[in-house]
């Protein structure tokens, strides 16, 4: 349990793979719309104590392998990060206010998985394999990989993805 959180009294650890889309499926996350997006998941993760283990911010899904505390919900989490970012994104870009009308930028419902099926491993090998660039911990779908970086694997020895 060396991945454990430790508190006075408790010792725990809640992987989560957490899974949302856009509205209609649009295609809207994008430049600097997915930069903003990654920012906010990030600060509101920060807020509640929430550790991003590995992440990926496609055109229109956004996958994440979380850790929470104890006592943070998944569904006040998921709330929390898709609330801000539905509203900070209408406000400050008016291109994807034009394209998703309406107040929500999100479909109703999110995806939330604890990994006691599927080792955290396979899980992080999955949500990596969403694309071929490597990133820091929460990517997003065809930015170039930072300076320094290295592939996450050799393209010509690989594996079958694993299936969820």
């Amino acid at each position: 349990m060396s991945d454990s959180r430790h508190g006075s009294h408790t010792t725990c650890s809640i992987p989560l793979h957490i899974v949302w889309i856009t509205k209609y499926r649009h295609k809207a996350l994008r430049g600097e719309v997915a930069d903003r997006v990654r920012a906010i998941v990030r600060e509101e993760g920060q807020k509640s104590g929430v550790d991003i283990l590995q992440g990926h911010i496609s055109p229109d899904p956004v996958h994440g392998m979380v850790s929470i505390p104890p006592h943070v919900t998944i569904s006040r989490l998921i709330q929390r990060m898709q609330g801000k970012s539905s509203y900070r994104l209408l406000a400050e870009f008016p291109q994807v206010r034009k394209r998703l009308w309406g107040r929500p930028v999100w479909a109703r419902g999110s995806c939330c998985r604890s990994s006691g099926n599927v080792t955290d491993e396979v899980i992080k090998a999955y949500i990596a394999q969403q694309s071929h660039d490597s990133d820091d911990v929460l990517r997003i779908e065809g930015e170039a990989s930072p300076p320094g970086d290295t592939p996450l694997g050799d393209a010509s020895a690989e594996e079958p993805r694993p299936r969820l």
